[in-house]
């Protein structure tokens, strides 16, 4: 029996701002229902400001980063999504109409890119609800039933989340994240399982959902179509409501919020500014400096590692470098629970520090042993080797 899965993936975006007040977006680093304003609790008579520019930008950004094509020239209506839950004071989110369509990424096809906000953080053992995450401005990421399985879920999640890291739009803290997944089965109905806040949690989700719709039809019952919970903590999926249709939402232009337009010009612009997207920048390392798909694609796991690659790999030969940076510099990062980012090492020092162990002025072990004490404290090696 195969498995379509299609994903819904919402992501927050690195703003000041909510998306339509004036609210900080630091939910973590204060106390409950702190940064609110009636506007974001839903007070009856208050009037939302017009959605963020930044959110708007980081939102084509990221779809641009897609492959997505931008709608421009066009009324893009702030919807009200209406439903009844804790975590919602109006009793409404909003969301936009699509901002671009028609991606592609991993060979996964992205129907829709939108923005939206976030609701409050609702705990329903104790009954209590905290409004400061409310009305921080999301990205949402609707793809085709286009995966068939667990495996290739996990792949293409993974190459989104590097993607979205590029771009340094969206929040760098866990839990930011949250999945809605899609499965059906050839035979059965479609159901949806909601809120899944890791990659290894959509994973274990969509292995459960698997088996329990093929054991239900093999044993010739019908699979309903209904909305699911994954308990995580028991790796299982549990019935939370039947399916909701669009049109149980009760879609409604918001009033209150004047229509986006996105000019052409405004998408060239930032078009012209944005980083290359990881999986198109693995592609031009392996056509531009001649090293391998597996080498390449541990260029591009982090952009810093990315760059840093690029300018040395230009003055030494590109395969030692890539093949340093896997197999030394990676392994140092990681003993020392570091980033690319973190390395305060420049071009200049690492080209130096390559050079000599390329000339055999140092064996690569002792090379490993330079580098160590650059992380700690970048200056000439030369001058460093000398001192050791």
């Amino acid at each position: 029996m195969k498995a379509k899965i299609g994903l819904e993936i919402h992501e927050q975006l690195m703003t000041r701002r909510k998306l339509c007040c004036d609210c900080p977006t630091n939910y973590r680093d204060v106390p409950p229902n702190t940064n609110i304003c009636p506007v974001c609790t839903g007070m009856p008579g208050a009037k939302p400001a017009p959605p963020n520019e930044r959110a708007v930008d980081a939102v084509i950004e990221i779809a641009l980063m897609l492959g997505c094509k931008v709608v421009t020239g066009e009324t893009i209506y702030i919807q009200r999504k209406h439903y009844d839950y804790p975590d919602l004071p109006s009793g409404y989110q909003r969301t936009s109409l699509p901002i671009a369509v028609n991606g592609e990424l991993d060979g996964v096809r992205i129907r829709e890119v939108h923005l939206e906000e976030d609701p409050g953080k609702y705990d329903p053992a104790l009954g209590i609800v905290d409004y400061n995450r409310s009305g921080i401005p999301l990205v949402e990421i609707v793809t085709e039933p286009d995966m068939h399985s667990a495996e290739a879920v996990r792949k293409f999640l993974r190459t989104l989340m590097k993607v979205l890291e590029y771009s340094e739009k969206v929040r760098p803290e866990p839990g930011t994240m949250r999945v809605d997944a899609n499965i059906s089965l050839e035979g059965g109905r479609r159901v949806e399982i909601k809120n899944i806040n890791s990659v290894k949690g959509v994973y274990r989700a969509i292995k459960f959902e698997e088996l329990r719709q093929k054991s239900l039809l093999r044993r010739g019952k019908t699979v309903k179509r209904e909305t699911r919970a994954f308990l995580e903590s028991q790796m299982i999926t549990v019935p939370m409501r039947m399916k909701e249709i669009a049109e149980d939402y009760r879609h409604i232009p918001d009033p209150d919020i004047f229509p986006l337009v996105i000019d052409r010009k405004r998408v060239e612009s930032i078009k012209s500014k944005m980083h290359e997207p990881p999986h198109l920048r693995q592609k031009r390392l392996v056509e531009e400096f001649g090293i391998e798909q597996s080498l390449a694609s541990v260029m591009v796991s982090e952009r810093k590692l990315a760059d840093l690659f690029e300018r040395v790999g230009r003055k030494v030969d590109p395969r030692f470098t890539a093949l340093w940076f896997k197999d030394r510099l990676k392994k140092v990062l990681n003993y020392m629970g570091l980033r690319a980012s973190d390395l305060k090492v420049s071009p200049e020092q690492m080209e130096k520090l390559l050079q000599m162990v390329k000339r055999k002025e140092l064996t690569p072990e002792q090379g490993e042993l330079v580098l160590r004490e650059l992380v700690k404290n970048p200056m000439d090696p030369e001058k460093l080797t000398r001192r050791m």
